[in-house]
């Protein structure tokens, strides 16, 4: 267990290292209580933290013994962003035959990367899975999808460049109810997240996999990119109006000194937080655990 959270908190050293650099500025010996707080909650919010969810945290500060010592902020913010994140912790565990995961999220923030590791994941655990390729509009989506598919040996349903992503997701949960597939696993396409169309896309492809599967899609998972901030709030509400999301993976963690937005977005929409990615490995995305995370981040 050592291993695996030294390991995380080699990946996710950018935001670690930040937010240590912030913490120890706070606790400069000449500046005032105020002063102090003021300066925790801007280095919380710089972050991406978020403002609700800093001020939440700053609330926990001033209430705590003053101190100067880092180590002791560090503990009280240690301990009120674990209460925030707590709540939102959810591993994902699919249940019943098929399982269907609706994938979302705008080009660019690893979708397609995550669906590739969710299959060999579940292709580890014995688990027959099917990907349904219904991101037919961006140019390569198909084959990248066909690609990740061969590399965890796992049947892609896929149409032609430009087809109807509707069709495909019939196709999809037709074959994976007829080969009686544990996972069944929908891409879906991510231009342009603001525009009516693309929702309007994604409203269809959902009313077909439900007309053919009752309940289903089970899991609408919605992937974040850590890097993008701020924005990321932007699309959760994007996407959670549009399909109702009931899950969120954050990719690209390593990449970033902000990881903060995972608090931002918890505290923001209370969404269960599935999944995290912090490298290219398919081993580097590990279901969330509040305390492993809180652990490695501060």
């Amino acid at each position: 267990m050592r291993g695996i959270f030294s390991k995380l908190k080699s990946k996710i050293a950018n935001s670690s290292n930040y937010l240590k650099y912030k913490i120890d500025d706070v606790c400069n010996p000449e500046i005032s209580k105020e002063d102090q707080l003021e300066m925790l909650e801007e280095s919380l919010i710089t972050s991406d933290m978020g403002v609700q969810a800093s001020m939440e945290v700053v609330d926990v500060v001033r209430n705590s013994v003053w101190t100067k010592d880092p180590e002791v902020l560090r503990r009280h913010i240690k301990e009120a962003v674990y209460d925030i994140l707590k709540e939102c912790q959810s591993p994902l565990e699919p249940r019943g035959v098929p399982f269907v995961i609706m994938v979302l999220g705008v080009n660019g923030v690893g979708k397609t990367t995550t669906i590739g590791k969710l299959a060999s994941r579940y292709k580890r655990e014995s688990k027959k899975v099917i990907l349904g390729a219904c991101d037919t509009f961006r140019a390569a989506a198909v084959e990248q999808l066909a690609a990740w598919g061969e590399r965890a040996q796992c049947e892609v349903i896929r149409q032609k460049e430009g087809s109807d992503p509707g069709a495909v997701a019939f196709d999809a949960v037709r074959a994976a109810m007829a080969r009686r597939a544990d996972v069944l696993i929908l891409d879906t396409a991510g231009r342009l997240h603001t525009k009516v169309n693309l929702m309007e896309e994604l409203k269809k492809i959902k009313r077909v996999v439900e007309r053919e599967l009752p309940r289903a899609p089970h899991e609408k998972l919605l992937v974040l990119d850590a890097s993008t901030g701020q924005n990321a709030i932007n699309q959760t509400r994007m996407f959670n109006e549009a399909i109702d999301v009931s899950g969120i993976a954050l990719t690209k963690l390593d990449g970033t000194a902000k990881g903060g937005i995972i608090v931002a977005v918890a505290k923001e929409f209370g969404l269960p937080l599935r999944f995290i990615g912090v490298g290219e490995g398919v081993e580097d995305l590990r279901d969330f655990d509040a305390k492993e995370f809180v652990d490695a981040l501060l």
